[in-house]
């Protein structure tokens, strides 16, 4: 079996925000050599997400909204975890939308839905986090 590790770096200047990184995974793909396996793609930081949806801008917008909504930034003070901090809204926020995805592998390539696309979602910003792939397979 063959395995690869690769980390990808991610500075997003906005609070919250997400990326497709899709491309990226599939790069890592490649670069392995797996043909028929499985993929990790992991966010390395608390405050961020690895999810798997449709690149729609209308979808994104309506993600930060409704997220803001169920833990909202503002006030900082409201957050008991707040003590020198202000970001237990962006902990709430990853843990609702997930730390990781699992992809399988075939043919070499990433086996996705029709719409589906790999998205980075940070949501405190402003500084360097690392996402995590890592390739397993045949």
């Amino acid at each position: 079996m063959k395995s690869y590790r690769q980390e990808l770096w991610m500075n997003i200047p906005a609070r919250m925000d997400f990326e497709n990184i899709t491309p990226r995974v599939q790069d890592a793909v490649n670069k392995s050599g797996v043909s028929e396996g499985l993929v990790l793609v992991n966010a390395m930081h608390i405050t961020a997400s690895v999810f798997i949806n449709d690149d729609e801008s209308g979808l994104h917008h309506d993600y930060k909204i409704w997220l803001e909504k169920l833990a909202p930034h503002e006030p900082v003070s409201s957050y008991r975890h707040n003590v020198g901090e202000d970001n237990a809204d962006a902990h709430m926020k990853r843990q609702v939308m997930g730390r990781e995805v699992v992809v399988a592998i075939t043919e070499g390539r990433l086996d996705l839905g029709p719409w589906e696309q790999v998205f980075y979602g940070e949501f405190d910003g402003r500084r360097k986090k690392r996402v995590l792939i890592k390739v397993i397979g045949e």
